[in-house]
């Protein structure tokens, strides 16, 4: 592993207190939580340091950050967003929760293509959001891919008022092409009802893939988009509790900027975020590659140990979709693994009914710690 992604031995990761951490009993390998092994970038902690050294603590400024994520949207991402039309927010979720109920009216359908993470679920019900599905197309190979016969229904359904896209998607780790994307917009402009895209994986698409952010689509829907993301996933900093919304209409923006109190980022948060997108690059660069190489590595351990699961390397992200069908384990293969196996991975039904037979496994580790969680799989599935 790169020195710059740290120390991933069992000893010192169970010294951390996260939910990922302390969530199950310390026998467990916890492999189920977005949230990486990986330390922050050097760039990052200095950052926080010298916050801290001169008691910054304070509410949050957005700063610098508009112009940091542009900066780093065009190098990287072939994006130009407006620096002005960048706010912070707490995260994607509440960002998306905040907006959903701004746009739309209580009991309003909200489309979503399920199998997919598990808050768009609970958060707009929540919400009072009615949820209406437009799965994915699952394919005979085990991928899948957007369904715009299935999306074009959904938003013909009474009450449909806006659909959620993931890009890239999780948990299957599909990064969208330019000609899904642009028919997306297309339907969705037909039908008149708005678009919120979470783009919060797009700094970890793998080689190979290339994330294309829904703003650079040439279509009206695009434009009014609102979209989302952060720096939580790409450089492992969840817990600093800062995202992104980004505009690219002056009517989102204003209803973005009216909302400003209800969506206050963590000021370390935003030093943090700055930090990464504008210095701390090669780090993300390193856990790039060893996530890549871990989905390689996840690959011939399956084929070895597990050939009964069915996994497609992701795209994006380090979050890998298994279907254990052939297993027999149950609609819920993941309580199995825990119980026999004291592995944690995250359940497939909890992505939707399509996720029936299927779990998440969390890639962002030490290939030592990837090779444990198979080895545990596999000894519960022998058990």
């Amino acid at each position: 592993m790169d020195p710059l992604l740290g120390d991933c031995t069992l000893d010192r990761l169970r010294r951390r207190k996260s939910f990922k951490w302390r969530t199950h009993d310390p026998d467990v390998l916890p492999a189920f939580v977005a949230e990486m092994d990986f330390d922050p970038a050097p760039e990052i902690k200095e950052a926080i340091a010298a916050a801290l050294d001169a008691g910054d603590c304070g509410y949050p400024h957005v700063g610098e950050l508009g112009a940091a994520f542009a900066d780093y949207a065009e190098a990287r991402l072939g994006w130009s967003p407006d620096p002005d039309l960048v706010f912070a927010i707490p995260d994607v979720m509440t960002g998306i929760a905040e907006v959903i109920q701004a746009i739309t009216a209580p009991g309003a359908g909200i489309v979503i293509s399920p199998p997919v993470y598990a808050p768009f679920f609970f958060r707009l019900e929540l919400l009072g959001r009615r949820i209406v599905e437009a799965p994915l197309q699952a394919g005979p190979d085990g991928g899948y891919d957007l369904d715009p016969a299935a999306l074009d229904a959904a938003l013909a359904q009474p009450g449909a008022a806006a659909y959620l896209l993931c890009n890239p998607h999780n948990p299957i780790g599909r990064v969208w092409s330019r000609d899904q994307l642009t028919q997306v917009a297309e339907i969705c402009g037909r039908h008149d009802v708005p678009v919120l895209v979470d783009e919060i994986h797009a700094p970890l698409v793998l080689p190979g893939a290339r994330h294309v952010p829904f703003h650079t689509i040439d279509r009206p829907a695009a434009r009014q988009a609102f979209v989302f993301t952060s720096a939580s996933k790409g450089w492992n900093i969840p817990g600093l509790k800062c995202g992104i919304a980004v505009a690219a209409a002056a009517p989102a923006a204003e209803l973005l900027h009216e909302r400003w109190d209800a969506l206050l980022a963590s000021h370390l948060g935003v030093l943090a975020s700055v930090a990464a997108f504008r210095n701390a690059r090669p780090w993300l660069d390193a856990a790039v590659a060893q996530i890549d190489a871990n989905a390689d590595l996840l690959a011939a351990l399956l084929a070895e140990q597990l050939p009964g699961i069915g996994y497609r390397k992701p795209e994006a992200s380090f979050l890998a979709w298994l279907d254990c069908r052939q297993l027999g384990a149950g609609d819920n293969p993941a309580a199995l693994f825990l119980d026999k196996g004291r592995v944690a991975l995250s359940p497939g039904p909890d992505f939707g009914t399509q996720g029936t037979g299927h779990a998440r496994l969390n890639m962002g580790t030490s290939p030592a710690l990837l090779a444990e969680a198979v080895r545990r799989i596999a000894a519960a599935t022998a058990r």
